[in-house]
C-alpha cells in the first residue's frame, strides 16, 4: 500500500509541475534554466495531503507560483519597494494578488482553484477566537481586503468581524484608489510604484507602529503553530497512518484529473478503486505518443466575413483605423521603405551587348584597341515578384489580447497594402479554438468514456481574413475582427501551420513563404490536462521541421513579446509597431534579396 501511494504521490508531482510549466509559460527552455525555474515550485506538502482541502491549497499555492513567474518582473518588483521594511510583506502580497488577477482574467480553471484556496482562508477557525484589533495579524485583514475588493469574494461573518478592526484604516487610504489599481494590473510598473507610494502614506505603519505590525506576525506565527497542533492531534485521534491511496483519489481526483479544467466532476465513491482507474484518471505521465486528434468533426474553417455581423466588422474596423492613426506616419514610412527596398531588388539584374541604352564603361578598352568596334550598351532588366507568395498566420488566442494583437492586425494591414504595390501575393489567416473548455469535442470525449490520452480536445477555428486572390480593398474590413475580444481564445500551433502550409502547396507560385507571427507556445487547457504537457510543443517543432526541411518553402516567425526561436530556426522577438515594421522589411527584404542573387549571379 506504501508503494502504491508513492506512485500516486509521484503522479501528482507530474500533474503539477506539467501544470506549473504550462501557466507559467516556460514549457520548454534549456535545461539549466528549466532547473532554475523549478526549483520555485515545492511540493514537499504532496507526502502531507490527507484531505481535498490540503490538495486544493496546494493547487492554489502553485498557480500563484507559476503567474507570479509569468506575469512579475522582479527588477520593477524591487525598484518600487517601499523604504520602511515593515510594509514589505503586504507589499509582497498585493504584487501576488495581482498576478492571480491576471491569472483569474485569463483561465477560469486558475480563478476556481485560488478562489476555492482563498474561502477556505475566509472560514479558517482560527479567527473565531478573536476579539481586539491588537490580535488581528495586519497581513491577515488586509488580505481579506484584497479578496473583498479585487477578488469580490463574500466574506464570512467571522472573517467580516475580523476585517472589520482594519477596514476603516485601509479604505482611508484606498478605496479612492482601487479602480487605478485595477486597471493596471497589466501595467506592473504603475501598480507597483501606486501600491508603495499608498502603504507609505497609511498612518498605521509609521515606525512607532512596526513593533505592534511585528509583534502581530509573531501572534500570526503563533496562532498557525497552535492550530496546526490541533489538526494534529485531530487527526492521530482518528488515524495513526497517511490515507491510503486510494482515499487520497476520493479526496482528490476530482482536480487532478482536470488540471486546470472548470467543469462538473464525478467523485467516486469506490474507495478500492484501482490504482491503474486512478493512474488514468490523472493521466498525466509523459508517454512519448504521437501527435493525433480525438475528433475533428467539430473544426471549423471560417472566412472572418462569416463570423460577425456587418455592422460589427465595420466597428471593428474602425477600431482599428483609429489605431492606425496614431502610428500614421510610421506606416506611411515603412510602406515606402518597404517598396522601395522590393522594388530595387527587382531592378538588379542587367542585360548587356545592347544597341541603346547606358554606356557599358567596362567595355570601353574593345573600342580602344579596335576602332572598328561598336559601342555596347547596357539595361537594367526588371525583375518582378509575381511569381511569388507570402501567408501571414496570426495567433488569435486569448493571451494575444489588447496590445499583441492590435499589433499583429496592424502588422498584417502594412503588409498587405505594401506587398500588394510589389505585385507580391498575400495571404492573412488567424487561428484559434471555438471554446476554452473543449467544447463540442470535449463532450464527445465524456461521452465516450474519457479514453486516456485522447489526443488534441478541442474545436479548432482557422480564419481567412484574406486569400492570396483577394486585393486588400476587398478584405481590409476582415482585419479589425481580429479586436474582438470574445474571438481569442486557445492556440493549437502545430495543426494552423499545417492549414496554412497546404494552403500554399497548391499555388502556382514558384516563391512561397509563411510568416507565423505568435506570442509564444501553444496552449490549450482541454488537451493539456488529459495529454502530456509537452503534446502540442512537441507536434509544432516537428512541423516547423518538416516544413523547413523543404527546399520549396520558407518559414519565419515573429514572437510579439516572446521569444519563439526554440521553434523557429528564423525567428525575431519584437515588442511595439516600430520594431514589427523595421524588423519585417528586414526579414523580407532579406529573403527577396536572396531569391534574385541564387537567380542571376
Amino acid at each position: 500500500m506504501e508503494k502504491k501511494r508513492e506512485i500516486l504521490e509521484e503522479q501528482i508531482k507530474q500533474a503539477l509541475t506539467s501544470t506549473f510549466k504550462v501557466i507559467s509559460n516556460h514549457i520548454a527552455e534549456n535545461s539549466k534554466n528549466k532547473d532554475s525555474k523549478i526549483k520555485i515550485l515545492d511540493l514537499s506538502e504532496i507526502k502531507d495531503l490527507k484531505s481535498k482541502n490540503d490538495y486544493i491549497k496546494l493547487r492554489a499555492n502553485t498557480d500563484s507560483k507559476a503567474l507570479k513567474l509569468r506575469f512579475s518582473d522582479n527588477a520593477i518588483f524591487i525598484k518600487n519597494q517601499p523604504k520602511n521594511p515593515a510594509l514589505s510583506k503586504i507589499y509582497e502580497l498585493s504584487e501576488k494578488i495581482r498576478c492571480e488577477m491576471l491569472g483569474s482574467n485569463m483561465l477560469s480553471g486558475i480563478k476556481k482553484n485560488l478562489e476555492n484556496n482563498y474561502y477556505q482562508k475566509i472560514n479558517n477557525k482560527k479567527y473565531k477566537d478573536i476579539n481586539t484589533k491588537k490580535e488581528v495579524n495586519v497581513l491577515d485583514a488586509f488580505e481579506l481586503y484584497m479578496m473583498e475588493k479585487f477578488f469580490k469574494l463574500n466574506l464570512s461573518e467571522i472573517s467580516i468581524k475580523v476585517l472589520g478592526y482594519w477596514k476603516k484604516d485601509f479604505d482611508k487610504n484606498f478605496n479612492n484608489h482601487l479602480n487605478y489599481l485595477i486597471e493596471n494590473f497589466e501595467n506592473q510598473e504603475n501598480y507597483n510604484s501606486k501600491f508603495s507610494q499608498l502603504l507609505e502614506k497609511m498612518d498605521i505603519f509609521e515606525n512607532d507602529q512596526n513593533q505592534e505590525i511585528n509583534q502581530s506576525q509573531d501572534n500570526q506565527n503563533q496562532s498557525n503553530n497552535d492550530t496546526s497542533k490541533d489538526e494534529e492531534n485531530n487527526n492521530k485521534q482518528s488515524s495513526q497512518e497517511k490515507p491510503s491511496e486510494d482515499q487520497l483519489s476520493v479526496e482528490t481526483d476530482y482536480d487532478v484529473n482536470q488540471f486546470r479544467m472548470e467543469e462538473d466532476t464525478e467523485q467516486s465513491d469506490n474507495s478500492g478503486e484501482s490504482l491503474e482507474r486512478v493512474t488514468q484518471k490523472l493521466n498525466i505521465n509523459k508517454k512519448n505518443i504521437e501527435y493525433k486528434v480525438f475528433t475533428s468533426k467539430f473544426d471549423e474553417i471560417a472566412k472572418a466575413e462569416n463570423l460577425e455581423k456587418e455592422e460589427e466588422i465595420l466597428r471593428l474596423r474602425k477600431n482599428l483605423d483609429q489605431q492606425l492613426i496614431n502610428f500614421q506616419d510610421l506606416v506611411t514610412k515603412l510602406a515606402n521603405k518597404l517598396q522601395r527596398q522590393l522594388l530595387a531588388i527587382q531592378n538588379r539584374s542587367w542585360e548587356y551587348d545592347l544597341e541603346e541604352g547606358l554606356l557599358d564603361s567596362s567595355k570601353l578598352t574593345r573600342i580602344i584597341i579596335d576602332p572598328r568596334n561598336s559601342l555596347s550598351f547596357k539595361k537594367e532588366k526588371e525583375f518582378e515578384f509575381k511569381d511569388t507568395i507570402v501567408t501571414l498566420l496570426i495567433d488569435n488566442s486569448g493571451s494575444m489580447r489588447g496590445r499583441p494583437i492590435t499589433i499583429a492586425a496592424l502588422c498584417a494591414d502594412i503588409l498587405s497594402r505594401t506587398l500588394e504595390r510589389c505585385n507580391v501575393k498575400v495571404e492573412i489567416l488567424g487561428f484559434t479554438t471555438k471554446n476554452w473548455k473543449g467544447g463540442e469535442s470535449r463532450e464527445e470525449w465524456n461521452k465516450n468514456g474519457k479514453p486516456q490520452y485522447p489526443g488534441r480536445l478541442n474545436d479548432l477555428r482557422h480564419i481567412i481574413y484574406k486569400s492570396a486572390d483577394s486585393n486588400w480593398r476587398q478584405s481590409k474590413k476582415n482585419l479589425g475582427l481580429m479586436l474582438k475580444e470574445g474571438l481569442l481564445k486557445e492556440n493549437i500551433d502545430g495543426e494552423a501551420i499545417l492549414w496554412a502550409f497546404n494552403r500554399l502547396k497548391k499555388r502556382k507560385e514558384e516563391r512561397k513563404i509563411l510568416m507565423v507571427i505568435s506570442d509564444g507556445a501553444p496552449v490549450d487547457d482541454s488537451t493539456l490536462s488529459v495529454n502530456s504537457g509537452d503534446f502540442l510543443e512537441k507536434h509544432l517543432k516537428k512541423v516547423v521541421k518538416n516544413i523547413q526541411d523543404n527546399k520549396d518553402f520558407e518559414i519565419l516567425a515573429i514572437g510579439i513579446g516572446h521569444d519563439v526561436s526554440r521553434y523557429y530556426k528564423k525567428a525575431i522577438k519584437i515588442t511595439d509597431v516600430q520594431e514589427l515594421g523595421d524588423v519585417m522589411i528586414k526579414q523580407l527584404s532579406q529573403l527577396f534579396d536572396n531569391k534574385t542573387k541564387k537567380t542571376y549571379h
